[in-house]
């Protein structure tokens, strides 16, 4: 039977599922589910195991319903947000895990879902909620933060250069009326940047809706206590896989990796430890893993990602 399209290639899967070495028997965390490609072939391995996957976004949950079907007895399905992982595998009965995976990459459907205002090439109302019950929308994000936050988070989000000048393009606009769609928010980007920038490859809103969309789902902000509650779940010899998109969140998971790897928080003049912190992961590979050119041909979503491998230590204190 042909396996329904879902229009979503899940990127370095082969990797992925190497790093966790799926046991039958295991458990295993799929914290970003999105359309469920790495769930679907974790849950295939697993006999006895079960897999819990985490989404804040209810049309995915929706979608994982129908992807895991046959395998739904093993499979249990979580509305929520990564930044709170303990509590939810607390609430859910999830005592440990053999491994766990989160992929930071936004799904392709959500950006071709045009009404839910990610995208630049669809028009809809701002929006860019992965999650749709929580209050804070683009539209707020574009029209009520002062300048000052628009140019902060263009620039440290989007990594856009020309974050000041958008910002004030924004700043003038909305002093005349509401800017309430996709379609005009990116005009008005396109007309506040230089021309040798419009020449440039990629569209010209790229970066500032990817800054926008990050302010609006704190999705910076979440990976730190995410990081930390996975590794306090993972049993000994579980394995963490963590797949980045862009230099932002590659940093702070990086960052916060090789603090848990590091334990010990001691000045390095100290004669003796006295935090007591040891450490909780050992990175498998010291450098990350990236797409090789063959998936890179059949999917080009996958040339920024790097995929980062840690290991629970024995110790568990």
């Amino acid at each position: 039977m042909e396996e329904k399209d879902y229009g979503h290639k899940p990127v370095l899967l082969e990797e992925c599922l190497e790093a966790l070495a799926v046991r039958p028997e295991g458990t295993y965390v799929d914290g970003t589910l999105g359309r469920a490609g790495h769930s679907l072939e974790i849950v295939r391995r697993l006999t006895t195991g079960r897999l819990v996957a985490i989404d804040r976004d209810e049309t995915a949950l929706a979608a994982a319903e129908e992807r895991l079907a046959e395998h739904r007895e093993k499979v249990t399905l979580i509305h929520g947000n990564f930044r709170d992982l303990g509590a939810l595998l607390r609430e859910n009965g999830v005592d440990g895990a053999d491994g766990m995976i989160f992929d930071l990459g936004v799904s392709s459907p959500q950006l071709d879902e045009g009404e839910r205002g990610f995208s630049y090439l669809h028009d809809a109302p701002l929006d860019m909620r992965m999650d749709r019950s929580e209050g804070l929308d683009a539209g707020q994000v574009v029209n009520t933060w002062s300048f000052e936050e628009l140019r902060r988070i263009l620039y440290e989000y989007g990594e856009e250069r020309y974050a000041p000048q958008i910002a004030r393009a924004i700043a003038r606009r909305r002093e005349e009326r509401p800017i309430r769609t996709t379609v005009e928010l990116a005009e008005l980007i396109r007309s506040a940047m230089p021309a040798k920038a419009l020449r440039e490859k990629q569209h010209p809103a790229k970066r500032s809706f990817q800054a926008i969309r990050i302010a609006v789902n704190g999705e910076l902000e979440a990976l730190e206590p995410m990081l930390e509650a996975a590794a306090d779940a993972l049993r000994p010899g579980g394995r963490l896989a963590v797949i980045t998109f862009h230099s932002l969140e590659d940093r702070i998971v990086k960052q916060t990796l090789r603090r848990l790897a590091a334990g010990c928080t001691c000045p390095p003049e100290f004669p003796v430890c006295v935090c007591g912190k040891k450490p909780k992961l050992t990175a498998v590979k010291r450098k990350p893993v990236v797409a090789g050119a063959r998936e890179l041909a059949e999917n080009p979503r996958a040339r920024s990602a790097k995929l980062r491998v840690s290991e629970r230590t024995e110790y568990q204190g």
